[in-house]
């Protein structure tokens, strides 16, 4: 499981060092993504597979519609990424680009995920949520969570 929140630079080369806690769940390789809400997301090999799945199984038409444009955006944007020997991924380009990343990221855990944050994008979103973070509990009590 992927949980915390951790502080990294991004060099010159669009490389990120993944926390150490982190590098054995992706040893064997991981997959990069556009995330939601200006983020990236990496997943497992494993996990990727579980989340492509559930994508392309969805159960009524409307949903599919949705899935199939979800997917898109997902799979068009998705690349290997692979540690290197100092335990540090390379961002492409695009996705730099696309979560307005530069220099200083942070790394959260997301349970079955890593999401890549540029700084300031993350402590507004993260400011915004703790300040309605009783509506939302309200919100998810509604749904029985």
């Amino acid at each position: 499981m992927f949980i915390g929140e951790f502080q990294h630079t991004i060099d010159e080369k669009g490389r990120i060092a993944v926390p150490a806690k982190f590098r054995t769940r992706i040893s064997g390789g991981a997959i990069i993504t556009r995330g939601l809400d200006q983020c990236l997301f990496i997943f497992t090999n494993k996990d990727w597979e579980n989340f492509a799945q559930k994508l392309i199984n969805s159960p009524s038409s409307e949903a599919r519609a949705n899935s199939r444009a979800f997917g898109r955006l997902m799979f068009s944007g998705a690349s290997d990424a692979k540690l290197d020997s100092q335990g540090r991924i390379l961002i492409p380009d695009y996705l730099r680009i696309y979560a307005g990343l530069d220099k200083s990221a942070k790394i959260i855990g997301v349970y079955n995920r890593m999401e890549i944050w540029d700084e300031r994008t993350w402590d507004k979103y993260r400011e915004r949520t703790e300040g309605s973070s009783d509506e939302i509990a309200e919100k998810m009590a509604d749904l029985g969570i």
